[in-house]
């Protein structure tokens, strides 16, 4: 009986560790293959679908009308690993692990985090579409890039020579534990 069960959890690995397998691949390759390149196309039809409904977009139900609805269809490992990407930006965060053709998925999306997480992951295919207008003003949309670069600014605390020494003996610092 065990052989049994052992046999189905062997059959049914989980769409998440089917994405994770496919992605370690293409990594170990060091090249693009056609998998990555479906991945992108259908990545970007997907947000395409999604911000062309807001602000009606229901994306709440099973994971497989939800696949079929965001054009994933017979591609659940591709779907998982689109799930992956919009995951931080979801109200209540997915177990990715757990996800099989009967769950109940329920992806409130932030979207403000989303178009900031799109332009950290440098994915201007997607922070450029054009139906980012349905969700933003282009007003709204250079805020959220402004903010990211702002965020992303390197700053350095070094003190300058001239600068009075940190250590409060009110010499210059370059006179004092500068010196040496």
């Amino acid at each position: 009986m065990n052989n049994f069960v052992d046999s189905i959890v062997e059959v049914d690995m989980s769409y998440f560790a089917d994405w994770n397998k496919e992605i370690e691949q293409v990594t170990a390759n060091g090249q693009s293959n056609q998998f990555v390149k479906d991945y992108y196309r259908l990545e970007q039809q997907a947000y395409d679908r999604i911000l062309k409904s807001y602000p009606d977009v229901q994306l709440s139900g099973k994971f497989t009308d939800i696949q079929d609805k965001l054009g994933f269809a017979g591609e659940s490992a591709i779907f998982l690993g689109f799930l992956e990407g919009i995951n931080p930006c979801l109200t209540s965060e997915l177990d990715l692990d757990s996800l099989g053709d009967d769950s109940v998925l329920d992806l409130q999306i932030d979207f403000a985090k989303l178009l900031y997480n799109m332009y950290d992951a440098k994915a201007n295919w997607l922070y450029d579409l054009d139906s980012w207008q349905n969700v933003f003003s282009d007003a709204e949309h250079k805020e959220i890039a402004k903010k990211f670069r702002t965020d992303h600014i390197a700053v350095s605390n070094k003190i300058g020579r001239n600068d009075p020494c940190p250590c409060g003996s009110g010499k210059k610092y370059k006179a004092c534990c500068g010196k040496n």
